[in-house]
């Protein structure tokens, strides 16, 4: 075997293929050449370039980029295309094949602590995966080092879920409705805005009751309504702000009932519209979206620190809260998991958190206490 002790104690391993010369390598006993020796051979046998491998992933990730660019969707190559920017330095400077679940375990550290929020990382990885996944089909490595790696856990704490009650919600649209005391308009512009508010309220209140994703709210057109023999909404498509319109998140569609709260809104939006108008617009007729609407009702102040999205939480915990099973809800909301939709049995609290509350409400004594001796 083609494997050398060197001068400073280590030893060479160099891979031949005929009289051409692959590559070396050193390493710190002559197992470990002779192993990796043994490997590099095997895989040359199977039909492996490790030649192909010494290009370095900064000049490697354009090649695999010009091939994505025909067989991906628009966003998805804009998501792959960062991986040039966002990859290290001393990554993608290595020779490809000499990349290994070390050097990448390290770039998602370093991308962590740049500041990139951990789904960010987690795009990261998954365009870096396919990279690899690339080269392997090249045949410039023989394995992918991202897939064992994993993505180091966010230390932040999550945001959590703030559902309004049903009382809250009707006070939220309520007050969307409003006219503020910073609106010092004519009595012309003074009506028309508040048309255009009582109909951002209206959205509001259907959010609050449908569950629907404001991406998935954009796109519902009147088609999508049906009004026998079940009035619902077929949630079917979801248009978020700056892209176009594609499957919802699950890739499936659902029906959602509409309860009689709204079903009269809703047809009033409906009015006048033919089945391929959008239903849920503002007064002109545009798209909605979410900076604009929450800037037109004061959602800062109306929401006391509630997100838009937590109005898909208030519908799941609205229906729960009036005895619709959880695995109904998790049909209607679009969960792939009842675990997910059992969240929301959590945070209204069980049975048992009723129970426990009902006695310490109650008259009935504590565990333990002696009760009152009876009058004789």
């Amino acid at each position: 075997m083609n494997v050398r002790k060197m001068p400073n104690g280590r030893w060479q391993a160099r891979l031949k293929q005929g009289r051409t010369d692959i590559g070396t390598k050193m390493f710190d006993t002559r197992r470990e050449a002779v192993d990796w020796l043994t490997r590099e051979r095997a895989a040359l046998a199977g039909g492996f370039d490790r030649r192909a491998g010494q290009v370095t992933v900064r000049k490697a990730l354009p090649m695999w980029l010009e091939e994505r660019k025909t067989t991906v969707a628009p966003k998805t190559y804009v998501a792959d295309a960062a991986v040039v920017r966002l990859t290290p330095t001393s990554l993608a400077a290595l020779q490809i094949g000499s990349v290994t679940e070390r050097e990448v375990s390290r770039a998602l550290v370093s991308l962590r602590r740049r500041g990139l929020a951990e789904k960010s990382v987690k795009r990261y990885r998954a365009s870096l995966a396919s990279f690899f996944a690339w080269a392997v089909r090249e045949r410039m490595v023989q394995h992918n080092p991202v897939t064992p790696t994993r993505v180091p856990k966010a230390s932040e704490v999550a945001t959590e879920m703030q559902p309004f009650s049903e009382a809250e919600l009707e006070t939220l649209v309520a007050d969307a409705a409003q006219l503020s005391s910073r609106d010092s308009v004519s009595l012309i512009r003074a009506t028309d805005r508040a048309r255009d508010l009582a109909r951002l309220a209206d959205i509001l209140l259907i959010a609050g009751w449908t569950g629907l994703r404001w991406s998935e709210l954009r796109e519902v057109r009147v088609s999508d309504i049906a009004l026998q023999p079940i009035p619902g909404i077929y949630v079917r498509r979801a248009a978020p702000e700056g892209g176009e319109a594609k499957r919802t998140k699950s890739g499936k569609s659902r029906f959602v009932p509409l309860a009689d709260r709204i079903l009269p809104t809703v047809m009033a939006l409906m009015a006048g519209r033919t089945s391929r108008d959008l239903v849920f617009v503002t007064a002109t007729g545009h798209r909605l979206h979410v900076s604009a609407v929450k800037r037109a009702v004061d959602w800062e102040l109306i929401s006391h620190g509630r997100r838009i999205h937590d109005l898909r939480h208030t519908a799941a915990c609205l229906w729960l809260a009036k005895g619709v099973p959880a695995t109904t809800v998790q049909a209607w909301m679009g969960h792939a998991s009842i675990a997910t939709t059992n969240i929301y049995l959590h945070h209204l609290g069980t049975v048992a958190d009723e129970t426990g509350l009902a006695r310490l409400n109650g008259s009935g004594g504590i565990r333990g206490e002696s009760s009152p001796k009876r009058q004789r």
